[in-house]
């Protein structure tokens, strides 16, 4: 047995045993000298350790002991049990005596392996707690709903949503400590192992929230960047998707060790580059740095070998005079489903994935389709846009992005059956702006208007424009195709137009000079 006396300021509990099964292994024994039961910092200490108990010892008058008051833990889902607790009637000295306590620890430590072991039994998914502050935006309940649907798409079970609002965060947790322990009561009983949060933490800070609430910590940015690792399926989307994930975890580096060695899973300079070049003295967290610093080089090394690959596949469409569509949007607004749509591509190998998940394009895909009047065009499917995007994956794929200046029209899908479908509308624009693409010429397609009612896509027709219609049943799917036509013709217009006015200037501007000498070679002023 191991003993540790102090008092309320200098308490310390040696190292901790508790695991999934397992409470602290320490018994808190403190003294009430005014008396009362136990407070809520001692519930909570009980709770947030996970300690075997936890009792007050009230004091008379000479110092002497008087009624005790205990409490313990209850396993997750008790029935009957309305607290994470249960606290017993007070009792005398002698009456505790004869209560033994190392025997309900064992029955209570039995007990939580059980329900343990029934629902490792039952889960198959990660669970996961989501949190989103409002600070008060206009769209924060729009912003936790679409946390969570990252968080399914990255592959886990949401048990629980919660919207804190803060006007003023916390610089260590974001939300303060009550409200982590009232996240950490419900990720007990909920038997959730992942907390989320909709902001960016720093690496200070998801430290601080994880031992306060001893649960594994995620905040957005590091949900999409595991989206993205878990969908990409190119050399190149593999590649970009692991340089941000290295310069996301650069500047938030603690000393990770050897482990940096296997990122990437295929060798690569990561584990040859650091080699004869590790000075005598270098710590492991420089040591960390260098293996990280080594495979951004190879990375972006192997990234300019494929962006010179990709311009001349660019140079070749371009020679082959074909009308180019990029089809851009919001992440899940149904581009691919569109683009098979237009392309009649049912099966493969020339179906494009398509499914109900956030990013599940994550590289640029392009088939041949045909429009009346126009005839054979190239429909270019790209990586989904989505809200603040984080900047390292926004770096990443911006040569990929810039692929849809080639195209003569852009196609924004604009998923019309969802709330907030204008907002999603102006985040994708405010990227094309970014990338100085705003001002290509493009058509609106309101995606999924079977699935939205009369009122609310006119509504939207009203704010944004666009033709409705409906990948999946095609409802709409002609006019679209009219809409394109007629914008692709009066596009070939204004550039014959150009070409003759260009022309009819250099004729003007010979006639001016007379016959130019031979050593003048005449340009077009485009």
């Amino acid at each position: 047995m191991s003993v540790s006396v102090a008092d309320a300021k200098g308490a310390e509990l040696p190292p901790i045993r508790k695991g999934e099964t397992r409470l602290a292994g320490f018994h808190l024994l403190h003294a009430h000298p005014k008396g009362g039961g136990l407070s809520k910092s001692d519930l909570s200490a009980l709770f947030l350790s996970r300690l075997d108990a936890v009792a007050a010892i009230e004091v008379r008058e000479g110092g002497l002991p008087g009624n005790v008051h205990l409490a313990h833990l209850t396993p997750p889902g008790t029935v009957g049990e309305e607290e994470d607790w249960r606290v017993y009637p007070p009792q005398n000295v002698s009456e505790i005596e004869t209560f033994d306590l190392g025997a309900q620890v064992s029955a209570l430590e039995e007990e939580i392996a059980r329900a343990q072991r029934t629902r490792e039994a039952k889960k198959d998914r990660e669970r996961a707690i989501l949190v989103q502050i409002d600070q008060g935006e206009f769209d924060a309940e729009e912003r936790l709903s679409e946390l969570a649907e990252l968080a399914r798409t990255a592959g886990a079970e949401v048990v629980h949503r919660e919207l804190v609002f803060r006007r003023h965060l916390k610089s260590g947790t974001l939300i303060g400590a009550g409200k982590l322990e009232e996240l950490t009561s419900r990720a007990y009983h909920e038997d959730a192992d992942l907390l989320i949060f909709g902001q960016e933490l720093g690496a200070a800070q998801a430290r601080e929230i994880e031992e306060a609430t001893g649960l594994k910590v995620l905040d957005r940015t590091q949900l999409i960047l595991d989206i993205f690792a878990l969908h990409a399926q190119g050399v190149e989307s593999r590649l970009q998707v692991e340089l941000a994930q290295l310069r996301y975890m650069k500047p938030r580096l603690l000393g990770a060790g050897a482990r940096l060695s296997r990122i990437g899973a295929s060798g690569g300079s990561a584990a040859g580059g650091a080699i004869g070049t590790r000075g005598p003295g270098e710590t492991k967290l420089e040591l960390d740095r260098r293996r990280i610093n080594d495979r951004l080089s190879f990375l972006e090394h192997q990234l300019k070998e494929v962006a010179v690959r990709r311009e001349e596949r660019r140079k070749t469409r371009s020679r082959g005079d074909v009308p180019v569509i990029s089809i851009v949007g919001y992440t899940n607004a149904g581009k691919s489903t569109l683009l098979n749509a237009f392309t009649h591509a049912a099966e493969e190998p020339r179906r494009v994935l398509a499914e109900n998940k956030l990013f599940a394009t994550l590289r640029p895909t392009s088939r041949q389709g045909y429009l009346e009047g126009i005839g054979p065009v190239v429909f270019t499917d790209t990586v989904g846009f989505i809200r603040d995007l984080p900047t390292d994956l926004s770096r990443a794929f911006r040569s990929t992005l810039e692929e849809i200046g080639d195209a003569d029209v852009l196609l924004h899908v604009v998923d019309a059956s969802q709330p907030g479908a204008d907002t999603r509308y102006e985040a994708v624009r405010r990227i094309l702006d970014d990338l100085k693409l705003s001002e290509m010429p493009s058509v609106i397609a309101l995606n999924k208007a079977d699935q939205t009612d009369p009122e609310s896509l006119e509504r939207e027709r009203q704010r944004i424009g666009g033709v409705p219609v409906s990948s999946l049943s095609g409802a709409g799917l002609a006019h679209l195709k009219s809409v394109l036509s007629q914008t692709l013709s009066d596009l070939q217009v204004r550039r014959e137009d150009a070409e003759e006015a260009a022309r009819l200037e250099r004729e003007s501007v010979k006639a001016a000079l007379g016959t130019a000498p031979p050593n003048i070679q005449w340009v077009g002023t485009d």
